[in-house]
């Protein structure tokens, strides 16, 4: 990308009434970003949705100018950047429609056929909510997905450790520019982020961390990825609009359910009710809701005398599995007279050891 296609983009970031939306409508009808400058404004009004007052600014000099001294503090800190039309472009953030045009990123992003989940919830994080975090990663991990959260105090940066602990990469979504961080006691942790993954942000080296781009960024996150996890919420929060935009987008929202009592369970468990989350228990479960598999190449080989392996319960439904064959998960709980919840979590430690392996259609038979 030329200088001036990228200055040319990033006017269309500052430019208000424009937005990511009509800035897409824009560079659809005209080409690219730099052909919209270079176009008449009588042949821009044409387009759809776009009136006198959305193209107020487009011809202001002064947006020109912080175009170029973004670019040039792009430039002399070696940001790196991903244009929505780009290949790098996170996948699915590509089929939101008020996805950000540009992102800039530091790090070792890689996206490429990697599963993506978002993990999101109060900044105020409880023994209980830390103990999910922990366990739900651990059990996760086989699976390799990328861990997308917010970089905040609480469950973002509990759930981003834990990953960065079991090898997994994990992304922050930011709320301001890459010339800061916040909060600035995590400053610490960023080398390790960007070793085992990065950061993202829309906002611009002049963009300081305001609380209204704290919730723009909330878009990112649920974007970006395959579907999204609140762990623990108060009754209102950032963490329940990460979960709406999510809903909007029509991705999965799944939440961890906690007693009534509990401040920080309130928002989760209205989630539950409201039927605007699934309500999950374990790393199994949302493995199970969301149809994903472990790769071959990632399941150990299976042992001769299996039962040396099992525990007591992996027993009976191996028993049962390989008596009856291929079975479905709701099935094996009502035969095996067990909870669903323990069914789910326990198939998945049954596949990791390479014992029963899953199918279309949510069967599993062993192997």
């Amino acid at each position: 990308m030329t200088d001036n296609e990228l200055i040319a983009i990033l006017r269309l970031q500052r430019i208000p009434n424009i937005g990511d939306i009509n800035a897409k409508k824009l560079i659809q009808r005209c080409g690219n970003a730099l052909a919209i400058f270079e176009s008449k404004k009588e042949h821009l009004l044409k387009i759809e949705g776009i009136g006198t007052a959305t193209l107020k600014g487009l011809y202001d000099t002064i947006y020109l100018e912080e175009a170029q001294a973004e670019l040039r503090f792009i430039k002399d800190n070696d940001i790196a950047f991903d244009y929505y039309q780009d290949n790098t472009y996170p996948k699915h953030l590509k089929h939101c429609i008020d996805g950000p045009i540009l992102l800039f990123k530091t790090g070792a992003i890689e996206l490429n056929s990697r599963r993506i989940i978002s993990v999101v919830g109060t900044r105020n994080i409880t023994s209980y909510g830390q103990s999910f975090c922990d366990t739900f990663i651990e059990e996760i991990a086989p699976l390799d997905p990328i861990i997308v959260s917010g970089f905040a105090y609480g469950v973002d940066i509990a759930i981003q450790k834990a990953a960065m602990e079991n090898g997994l990469q994990t992304i922050g979504c930011l709320a301001h520019g890459l010339n800061q961080i916040y909060p600035k006691t995590h400053k610490k942790y960023m080398n390790k982020v960007e070793r085992n993954g990065g950061f993202y942000t829309e906002f611009w080296s002049t963009s300081n961390p305001d609380r209204e781009n704290f919730l723009k960024r909330n878009r990112i996150i649920s974007g970006m990825s395959e579907a999204t996890l609140v762990v623990e919420s108060a009754e209102k929060g950032g963490s329940l609009v990460t979960a709406d935009i999510a809903n909007s987008y029509n991705r999965d929202v799944f939440a961890v359910p906690g007693r009534s009592s509990d401040k920080f369970s309130v928002g989760c468990n209205n989630l539950i009710k409201q039927q605007k989350a699934q309500m999950i228990t374990s790393a199994a479960e949302l493995v199970y809701l969301l149809g994903w598999q472990l790769e071959e190449k990632t399941k150990p080989a299976v042992q001769k005398q299996l039962f040396i392996e099992l525990d007591d319960t992996e027993k009976v439904i191996y028993t049962y599995l390989n008596s009856k064959g291929k079975q479905l998960l709701d099935t094996v709980a009502l035969e095996c007279k067990l909870p669903i919840y323990k069914v789910s979590s326990t198939l998945l430690n049954m596949e990791m050891k390479g014992v029963v392996r899953p199918l279309p259609g949510k069967l599993f038979e062993v192997i």
